[in-house]
């Protein structure tokens, strides 16, 4: 009896050890035995069975959405002559004989934009271009072709060109009214002239102004890395649609920091269509200096409320003028439409078309009243090389 003790101890033993050898060595045998032994096919790992069903990621990969969006994601190239300065010596014959005529360097520079239409329209900025000579495009499969201005808008830094190639690959416009801070966007472009690429981050901000970068300010701020290069480049959503146009960064050292700045796609909307049509971008416009209510001037002006604007100035003889608007006035509205500040002042006042009546709601004197004016036509403004 007791060797059939011993027998079956050491039975149980040498089982309990290879058990243990093949459990871990090989736990998939181990699994695969115990559903055998119990009329089950089980092929889930032990760390399966002790860990709890991990959720599934949203998306993983943005890759469709970047297969989509980058063809129509071009590499602008525009050149500019600069002629030396003129001396002397140039209109000695002898010296021209030896040394040549004046020469003329050229400059070059770089940028992005975006195919917006089969017929060969490109969106890009208009810093990308405005002083160009000469401007090429090059699509992402290899082709080339020069570029014609359609029209620029300085006050939003948009500028349409055209090019004349066939089975042009044209980017679809999204929602950016839809988008919401948190939201992923893809940022793509030439950056410092490497060659398309593409980069990853959230909406950070919707509805950025007040920056001093451009005239009319309503900037979706990204944290996806945008560089010198990536000007005029498109910002996308997860799906592939434009959202907006890349323009600005905010940087101290010339690389991107986090924060960079797009025109929205309704904004840019608004210009592209006018521009294709009418070569500019038309404003509405009734000649005032603005400015916004600060504390020391409503202490100063005696006045109670802290929304509106203080016209400081008016133009002799421009709309304002002429309707009856005076210096000190307050403008509180336009065509029943709130002012807080001068920026909502400015985009109102836009809005409105050259020629039509428009009614606004003044303070003067603690007394409320309305002036009809006859909005006028924003003049374009000027070029800081020009007098």
């Amino acid at each position: 009896m007791r060797r059939l003790w011993l027998l079956f101890a050491q039975t149980v033993t040498v089982g309990l050890a290879l058990w243990f050898i093949v459990a871990s060595l090989k736990p998939e045998w181990a699994i695969s035995l115990l559903g055998a032994g119990r009329g089950q096919h089980v092929t889930t790992s032990p760390a399966q069975i002790l860990q709890a069903p991990a959720a599934a990621p949203a998306q993983d990969s943005y890759r469709e959405a970047a297969r989509r969006a980058m063809p129509a994601v071009v590499n602008i190239f525009t050149t500019k002559g600069a002629r030396q300065p003129k001396t002397p010596f140039m209109d000695d014959p002898l010296f021209r004989r030896f040394f040549g005529d004046q020469q003329e360097d050229r400059q070059f520079s770089l940028g992005s934009g975006v195919v917006i239409s089969p017929q060969g329209y490109v969106l890009t900025n208009n810093h990308v271009i405005e002083t160009a000579d000469e401007i090429e495009v090059a699509l992402a499969d290899g082709r080339k072709a020069v570029a014609k201005v359609v029209g620029t808008d300085p006050e939003t830094d948009l500028a349409v060109v055209k090019i004349d190639l066939p089975n042009l690959p044209a980017i679809t416009l999204g929602n950016a009214d839809q988008a919401r801070v948190g939201d992923v966007v893809l940022a793509i472009g030439n950056p410092f002239g490497v060659g398309q690429t593409v980069t990853m981050g959230i909406v950070s901000a919707l509805g950025r102004n007040h920056l001093g970068i451009n005239t009319f300010e309503n900037f979706i701020q990204t944290d996806a890395a945008i560089n010198p290069g990536n000007s005029g480049g498109a910002l996308i959503d997860s799906s592939g649609n434009l959202l907006g146009i890349n323009t600005a960064i905010y940087s101290r050292s010339g690389g991107s920091l986090g924060i960079g700045f797009a025109i929205p796609v309704t904004t840019v909307k608004d210009v592209m269509e006018s521009i294709i049509a009418t070569g500019q971008k038309v404003r509405g416009w009734i000649g005032v200096e603005p400015q916004d209510i600060t504390p020391e001037l409503a202490e100063s002006f005696g006045l109670t409320r802290k929304s509106g604007v203080i016209i400081a100035g008016v133009l002799k003889g421009g709309p304002a003028d002429r309707a009856g608007m005076r210096p000190g006035d307050i403008l509180v509205a336009v065509e029943g439409k709130p002012v807080s500040d001068t920026t909502d002042m400015l985009n109102l006042i836009a809005q409105l078309t050259p020629g039509n009546k428009a009614r606004m709601t003044v303070m003067r004197k603690s007394q409320e009243s309305t002036i009809d004016v006859t909005v006028g036509k924003r003049p374009k403004p000027k070029r800081e090389d020009q007098e």
